[in-house]
């Protein structure tokens, strides 16, 4: 097998928040090429399509063109580069037809290290391939809902052709170039036997694959059809809750319609922190809104808020732990004159 079994996120060796909080630059900035997706998935609010239509700000459908050219060079401002330009939130990313082009005009920002996205992958043809591998994507996580094309239809409301998808994902992995391919699955909705077939199947077609487990992720939806694990985080990490968030210390988003948002998870846009279309990248970065809510969690004030109270990140999905050194960090950002 060509792939090694390895979590998408490195959980060694992390750079420790609390040597570099705070942060004048973001680590990743998340951007969302479409908050619409093809699939249906049990887990995830976006493919709950009658819920999308009552949610204020979502199924905006794909992002203009323009208004990404704004956000990208907006991140010209910042004083040293980001780490990570994330090409991916709530929707299916290859929706966008553009999506070529947005890693392409990304790659040329001098400002931008890495560029990556998540995608379901039914999307991808040879000629699709091959627009995005040229135009230098840097990685590529590719997420598999099932082993059949049975269990698409049951987990993704999707109908797959199986073989020929398996034959695109093999297709990109052949003319990848110096892309990354990560392929993972939900692996508590199969079989023993079905997670020997994942690994079977995309063992070589890969450079990294892993069977995850399920985690509830989304405050306010309810995961539907399927348990959530009880005993691993999504990872197959130890559970252990955590009081201070620590995404908002180095990453925020940008929604398809331009609104930002405080955190990758927020489907309902409930956490805005402002605009792209109205305000620069730094500016939102560096705005009050953002830095109220590192302060608020930086008083271990999560439980008193109405919506991160429930994040079911902070137990299954948590890779840095910094609640001691929460006390600490508020000072420092009050003496940098952030809080």
């Amino acid at each position: 097998m060509k792939a090694k079994i390895k979590p998408r996120i490195d959980l060694e060796n992390r750079t420790k928040l609390e040597t570099v909080i705070p942060l004048n630059v973001p680590f990743i900035i998340n951007v969302d090429p479409s908050d619409i997706c093809n699939f249906q998935c049990k887990f995830c609010p976006t493919g709950d399509r009658d819920l999308m239509k009552q949610t204020s700000g979502r199924n905006h459908g794909i992002m203009n063109f323009e208004l990404y050219k704004k956000i990208v060079d907006d991140i010209c401002e910042f004083e040293s580069p980001v780490k990570v330009l994330r090409l991916y939130k709530d929707g299916e990313p290859l929706l966008n037809p553009k999506f070529g082009d947005m890693v392409k005009y990304a790659k040329k920002n001098p400002n931008i290290l890495r560029v990556d996205t998540t995608t379901n992958a039914s999307l991808l043809n040879p000629e699709r391939n091959l627009e995005i591998v040229e135009a230098g994507l840097d990685r590529i996580n590719i997420s598999v809902e099932g082993v059949t094309e049975n269990q698409y239809k049951d987990f993704s409301k999707y109908n797959i052709d199986f073989d020929k998808y398996v034959e695109n994902i093999a297709h990109f992995y052949k003319h990848k170039g110096r892309c990354e391919v990560f392929i993972k699955i939900n692996g508590d909705i199969l079989s023993e036997h079905e997670r020997n077939r994942f690994v079977d199947i995309f063992g070589d077609i890969a450079d990294r694959i892993n069977i995850e487990h399920v985690m509830s992720c989304w405050p306010e939806f309810e995961v539907r059809g399927v348990d959530v694990n009880k005993d691993f985080g999504i990872h197959g990490q130890k559970i252990k809750e955590v009081q201070v968030c620590p995404y908002v210390f180095y990453s925020f988003s940008i929604n398809s319609n331009g609104s930002a948002s405080l955190c990758f998870l927020d489907w309902s846009r409930k956490l805005i922190i402002g605009n792209a279309k109205i305000q620069s990248i730094k500016d939102i970065w560096n705005g009050k809104q953002i830095h109220e809510y590192q302060k608020m969690f930086l008083m271990k004030k999560r439980k008193e808020h109405y919506l991160c109270k429930d994040c079911g990140q902070m137990t299954h999905g948590m890779p840095d732990d910094i609640d001691e050194f929460a006390e600490v960090l508020l000072t420092k950002i009050k003496t940098a004159g952030i809080a």
